[in-house]
């Protein structure tokens, strides 16, 4: 049998010193190649994530903004018809007193034109009245009373007639 050797002697001690001298070699700038690449992507999505952040919140205004301008225009929209309703409610009372006005007026007109066919009438009967008594006092006194008595008469009753016509 072979002797016992120390283990710092033997090819394994050395092969797994060996590695462990190689995985360290190896490790340590993987390692910052490694931390860099997570730093990086840490990062990155660091600003991806404040990126969705500023993108939310501008949603958000933007939303907000949106829903005001809606609310507004939908105010907007009401105010407009209440003014419409409004403004045809005036127009329609407007023309109502147009109408009643325009009415009033034709019937007015048509009042004095009444008035005035009346005033027309009335003064033709008088005129037709006065010529008629003048014919029959003139035909009466010719027959009954002699001509200078007679025209004297007659002068007298034309000047009183349109004092009592009128």
């Amino acid at each position: 049998m072979e002797a016992a050797h120390p283990f710092y002697t033997t090819r394994e001690f050395w092969v797994a010193i060996a590695f462990v001298i190689f995985v360290i070699a190896v490790f340590r700038p993987l390692r910052k190649g490694l931390t860099t690449a997570l730093d990086a992507r840490a990062a990155r999505i660091k600003a991806e994530i404040e990126e969705a952040t500023k993108l939310r919140e501008e949603a958000k205004a933007l939303l907000a903004s949106y829903q005001r301008k809606q609310r507004d225009a939908v105010k907007e929209a009401a105010d407009l018809v209440g003014r419409a309703k409004a403004e045809a409610e005036a127009a329609r009372r407007k023309a109502a007193q147009e109408l009643a006005a325009t009415l009033a007026r034709r019937e007015q007109m048509a009042m004095d034109r009444i008035v005035q066919a009346e005033s027309q009438a009335l003064q033709q009967v008088r005129n037709a009245a006065v010529d008629v008594a003048a014919a029959a006092v003139k035909r009466l006194m010719s027959e009954h009373i002699d001509g200078r008595k007679a025209e004297t008469l007659i002068d007298q009753a034309l000047a009183e007639l349109p004092a009592r016509f009128h």
